[in-house]
């Protein structure tokens, strides 16, 4: 699967994990570090349901999962995901590692994919509107909310929705715009909103009573609505990506049970909805 630039940088700015904080090329530097004597992760203290200062997110599990499986202690360098997070961070080798990155981000090394997922419809449990696809007539006339510049958005209009904005790049210390989309749709200001998966289930099911996510795995309308997420790191480093490579594959089932917590809809490589209680995954 191709990503074009855009829609990368859609997507990163609906996961809350900024585009513009991905520019820049990474740098020349030391040769990789062979001993390392803390798992230091660059991450956003104010980005759930990633990752907070309190250890909240998923993505700060994930990587306690990592630190336990080295045998190290694991520590954080914080910064907003916003423009210059990369540079001010991973470029300057004060940390190691990004635990979640879009695949195909070209400025960094990425990892094997260690999860699938896609744009999901969020509407109240008792809504009548069941669309799997963004050309569903029954999106027709309704006030959709979604992030400005992702890739449903043109669909969408295409659809003949009323749609409903929201920020693209914001400093996530002040805002969380899917969480207000969220909200909207909660307290009936807008019919649905159509937003990246792990976001969307996080933030739903936090409603009450919870909203019903409606994972778009159907749609035929072309829009880049599935990512293969990865970790990132400096690129000449690979060794350090071969053994990130490794924990994925050792701990695979204990990562998606960890995601599935979170309400983060989960696709397998046919792009169908992974049940990880059928599965025996799931605790």
């Amino acid at each position: 699967m191709r990503i074009t630039k855009r829609a990368a940088a859609g997507l990163a700015a609906g996961c809350l994990m900024a585009a513009g904080g991905w520019i820049g090329a990474a740098q020349a530097g030391p040769p990789e570090l062979y001993e390392r004597e803390h798992l230091r992760v660059c991450a956003d203290g104010n980005n759930l349901p990633f990752t907070n200062r309190a250890g909240e997110g998923f993505e700060n599990k994930i990587a306690e999962l990592l630190a336990e499986d080295l045998g190290m202690p694991l520590t954080y360098v914080w910064a907003p995901q916003i423009m210059g997070f990369v540079r001010n961070t991973l470029d300057l080798r004060v940390c190691d590692l990004i635990v979640g990155v879009v695949a195909g981000y070209e400025f960094a090394q990425n990892t094997n994919e260690y999860y699938r997922s896609v744009y999901t419809l969020v509407v109240p449990e008792d809504s009548e509107l069941d669309a799997a696809s963004l050309d569903d007539p029954a999106l027709q006339g309704l006030t959709i909310g979604t992030i400005t510049e992702t890739p449903p958005l043109v669909a969408l209009r295409h659809a003949g929705a009323r749609v409903k904005g929201y920020a693209l790049q914001v400093d996530t210390r002040t805002r969380t715009p899917v969480r207000d989309a969220v909200a909207d749709v909660a307290d009936g200001v807008t019919d649905g909103a159509v937003l990246w998966g792990p976001i969307a289930g996080y933030y739903a099911t936090r409603q009450d009573p919870p909203l019903k996510v409606i994972p778009l795995t159907e749609d035929t309308t072309g829009a880049q609505l599935e990512f293969r997420i990865t970790m990132a790191v400096r690129r000449g480093e690979p060794q350090w990506k071969d053994t990130l490579n490794d924990f994925i594959d050792r701990h695979q089932d204990e990562i998606n049970t960890i995601l599935a917590d979170y309400g983060v809809p989960l696709l397998d490589r046919r792009g169908q909805v992974i049940d990880l209680a059928q599965s025996g995954e799931g605790g």
